[in-house]
């Protein structure tokens, strides 16, 4: 089998347009920094962890991209609500989905969704917010990303029960946060210090 890709879902932080949910918290100008900071720590994360990976972005151009994040093979989401843009990313197998709100990515969790992939076995981590922080397959289940309620508590749920239909018996990783709502952000004080 083949070397697990990785797919690192971005948006390019446009204040007003990242981390909507946090700008109560920080405004416009700090939810969209706090984006900044979470994308290249994720970025690094994948850089360290020396996988390949494709950095699906939206909100802004490869130049716009490459010049914030440094050289990078870049390709645009599209249109379409999550599951169509994932779908969308889905072009080689194995395939790890990513996204940038994880402060406590590292690696290892990288790695240990490689691992389940060369193994033949899907992988998802869990995010305590009811989503998850990674999705890995080692083969297409199209059906995993249609039906799906975005952005809410039931997107993990929905996700393992859609597995449990297609006899899909993933490895589960560690429970990770996210940083998505401002009550998150007391768990990481360093990151808006």
């Amino acid at each position: 089998m083949s070397v697990a890709h990785i797919v690192i879902m971005c948006r390019y932080p446009v204040p007003g347009k990242a981390k909507t949910r946090l700008i109560p918290a920080l405004g416009p100008d700090g939810a969209a920094e706090m984006h900044r900071t979470l994308a290249e720590h994720t970025v690094a994360t994948v850089r360290e962890a020396t996988l390949p990976f494709t950095l699906w972005g939206t909100g802004g151009s490869a130049i716009q991209f490459a010049d914030w994040l440094g050289e990078l093979t870049f390709q645009s989401q599209g249109e379409g609500d999550l599951g169509e843009r994932l779908l969308a990313a889905a072009a080689h197998y194995p395939i790890i989905f990513l996204g940038t709100d994880a402060p406590d990515l590292t690696p290892n969790h990288l790695h240990q969704a490689a691992d389940a992939l060369a193994a033949g076995k899907s992988v998802i981590g869990p995010a305590a917010d009811g989503g998850y922080w990674l999705l890995g397959l080692p083969q297409p289940a199209d059906d995993l990303f249609t039906g799906i309620e975005w952005g809410t508590e039931t997107v993990y749920a929905t996700t393992r029960e859609k597995m449990r239909q297609l006899d899909i018996e993933p490895i589960v990783l560690e429970e990770l946060h996210d940083v998505d709502r401002p009550e998150d952000l007391a768990r990481w004080p360093e990151l808006t210090a």
